[in-house]
């Protein structure tokens, strides 16, 4: 037996079968890493009770219980006018900043991704009813639902009760809509619960689109405009919003390559900032997310190539190097977190699925696969690669 097969003999004959007539050679070669730390993870998440935004109040909030409320992360007391509103220090997190609500979502999406990942790797039904209880709660119970709107997100003390930017907060749900995904193909929610947790993405997504927040979130030119179109990808794909995924795709191609890409694979807007490394590997993942989540056989975005030669492949090949000894870095050092980066980035992975290289793979599987800080935690919303295969 290799690892993979003697790992999953414990948990049962029938675990063991699902597992090997599953699993292609390829999708054993992602778990490897993994399926240990997931499984031991999942002993302490099948016992975790839902946590939503109604668990935790947020005082200076305009909203409700029901809706959720963050701050803008780098804003901070005037010391020349403490009782005013607050200043802007760029790449500069202020720790009193109320941040329970993303805790609560990242725990949420954390948990959900684990159990079905658990789930795709044993077949073991055990893990599904913790799952639904998380989904009921967050999606559907009206007691804890949290409200499909973003109105009081990355609100800045005596400027703005909420922002279009805040919009980057729910980026946590992108892999909770793809255990959606994936526990629909496999018949394994009941459709009552199914359509609920549907229906709470589908006025999330109508509410992005429409709303002034949403629209200047899509437009943003820079990493928040990517995780827009990442997000309303995800969860149009969920709801087989066709146009939406097309307008999305048009998005790709004709904005996010020839915009913010330069020719050499770089994005200059993220080099720019006071973080500058860690921006530039948070907007890779998320355009390669993006790629992942839209490509088919006839509209592949890994392998567009705008007019003037940008595509994906040099994106990736541009942060590979930096990635595999980070200090080759020559475009200045992030202000904070700096030592906590680079770790198992899912671009590094999707490349490899998509193109076959070899150092992509390597790259991903020799870093970090279960980061703990909650910096790096935020800006990383693909943690969970087995619902991906």
């Amino acid at each position: 037996m290799n690892k993979l097969t003697s790992f999953l003999y414990i948990a049962g004959a029938s675990s063991l079968l699902y597992a090997c007539t599953m699993v292609s050679a390829e999708e054993k070669q992602v778990m490897e890493p993994l399926q240990e730390k997931i499984l031991e993870q999942t002993a302490i998440d099948m016992e975790s009770k839902p946590a939503t935004v109604t668990c935790f109040i947020a005082e200076r909030s305009a909203g409700t219980k029901h809706d959720f409320y963050s701050e803008g992360d780098y804003w901070w007391p005037d010391s020349l006018n403490p009782d005013g509103p607050y200043i802007r220090r760029d790449g500069e997190t202020n720790p009193d900043n109320f941040v329970e609500h993303r805790h609560a979502m990242i725990r949420f999406s954390r948990i959900v991704g684990n159990l079905t990942s658990a789930y795709l790797l044993t077949g073991d039904r055990q893990y599904l009813d913790p799952v639904i209880k998380h989904l009921r709660a967050w999606f559907i119970d009206e007691e804890t639902r949290m409200n499909p709107h973003l109105l009081y997100a990355q609100a800045i003390k005596g400027i703005a009760t909420g922002r279009g930017i805040g919009i980057i907060d729910t980026v946590h749900l992108i892999e909770v809509a793809q255990s959606l995904m994936k526990l629909e193909e496999k018949g394994a929610i009941s459709q009552k619960d199914l359509n609920g947790a549907k229906e709470w993405f589908r006025q999330y997504l109508t509410w992005m689109k429409t709303h002034p927040y949403g629209i200047n979130e899509m437009n943003a030119t820079n990493n928040h405009g990517t995780c827009w179109a990442m997000q309303a990808a995800m969860f149009a794909k969920l709801i087989d919003d066709k146009e939406t995924m097309k307008f999305c795709s048009d998005r790709f191609k004709n904005v996010f390559l020839p915009d913010q890409m330069a020719a050499d694979g770089s994005f200059p807007q993220e080099l720019a900032r006071t973080k500058p490394y860690g921006y530039s590997l948070f907007n890779l993942d998320a355009m390669a997310t993006l790629c992942q989540i839209l490509s088919t056989e006839d509209d592949n975005l890994w392998e567009y190539t705008t007019p003037d030669g940008r595509n994906m492949k040099k994106a990736v090949e541009f942060m590979l190097p930096y990635i595999a000894d980070k200090s080759t870095w020559g475009y200045g050092k992030d202000v904070m977190y700096w030592d906590e980066w680079p770790v198992a980035h899912p671009a590094l992975l999707f490349a490899w699925m998509n193109f076959g290289d070899e150092r992509y793979y390597a790259n991903w599987a020799n870093h970090e696969h279960f980061p703990e800080n909650e910096e790096v935690i935020r800006n990383l919303p693909i943690r969970n690669p087995i619902i991906w295969l």
